[in-house]
C-alpha cells in the first residue's frame, strides 16, 4: 500500500467534508433553504451542527487524527445525507438524473471513507495525546 495514495486520498476526503462545512456557514440561507425543501425538521440548528461537524471532521481527516472514528462518522452521516437530500424517488423531472448522480457519487464518498477507515490506525478514545496524529499515537 502507498503511504503517499493514502495520505493525498485522506487530505481530499477531508477537503470534501472541510468546503461545504465553511460554506454551511458562509452560505447558510441557501443551504438552509435546501433543507427545508427537504423538509428535514430542525434545520437551522442541524445546519450549523453538520458545519461544525464537516469543519473539524475535514480537519482531522487531513491531518490524519482519529481517522477511523471520523471516518465511520462520516459514512453515517453521508448515508442520512443520501436518504434525506438526494431522494430521487420521490422526484420526477430533470432534478431525477442531478439527485440519482448525487445520491450515488455520495455512495463513491462512503466507499472511500470505509476503506480508509479499514487502513487506519486503532486508536482508542481518550484526551491523552489527542493531538498527535494516529501513526504517532499508536507507538
Amino acid at each position: 500500500m502507498s503511504p503517499l495514495s493514502i495520505i493525498i486520498g485522506r487530505f481530499l476526503l477531508g477537503l470534501y467534508f472541510l468546503l461545504p462545512g465553511i460554506m454551511k456557514f458562509t452560505q447558510a440561507e441557501d443551504t438552509l433553504a435546501y433543507m427545508q425543501f427537504h423538509e428535514i425538521p430542525f434545520a437551522e440548528p442541524f445546519l450549523y451542527i453538520a458545519g461544525v461537524t464537516n469543519i473539524i471532521g475535514g480537519l482531522l481527516l487531513m491531518t490524519g487524527r482519529h481517522v477511523k472514528l471520523v471516518a465511520f462518522g462520516f459514512v453515517i452521516y453521508t448515508l442520512l445525507v443520501n436518504v434525506m437530500m438526494h431522494d430521487f424517488r420521490t422526484m420526477d423531472g430533470d432534478v431525477v438524473a442531478r439527485e440519482t448522480q448525487n445520491f450515488i457519487k455520495n455512495l463513491g464518498i462512503v466507499a472511500g471513507l470505509l476503506v480508509l477507515a479499514g487502513q487506519a490506525h486503532n486508536r482508542g478514545l481518550s484526551l491523552r495525546g489527542w493531538w498527535r496524529c494516529d501513526k504517532d499515537a499508536a507507538r
